[in-house]
């Protein structure tokens, strides 16, 4: 499945069906530069889950404080709108990988 883009003003239109995850990141963070290509790698190879990047810039701050993004990447995992995990920091493919199944199994 693509990734798609979210802002402050598209956010709540992304979460509400099924499992999302969303990658709050930033141009400027390099550990977000090096899982950008791991989370769109992912999002190719799983048809199921809804993957958005959420860019934090100056018009795009209510939702990360919103969600108290302190550091990122973050990664927010949401079923039907309900916020149920974050994980913060780089991950691997794997890594992603598996997290998605634990997320499908609960």
């Amino acid at each position: 499945m693509a990734v798609e883009h979210a802002s402050d003003a598209t956010f709540d239109t992304f979460v509400g069906n099924g499992i999302t995850l969303v990658d709050f990141w930033a141009p400027w963070c390099g550990p977000c530069r090096m899982f950008g290509p791991i989370f769109e790698s992912v999002s190719d190879q799983t048809s199921d889950v809804r993957f958005v990047k959420f860019e934090i810039n100056e018009s795009n701050r209510r939702t990360p404080a919103k969600f108290g993004i302190r550091s990122i990447p973050c990664v927010l995992a949401f079923r039907d709108g309900e916020l149920i995990e974050a994980r913060t920091g780089l991950m691997d493919e794997d890594t992603l990988a598996t997290w998605i199944r634990e997320l499908k199994g609960s």
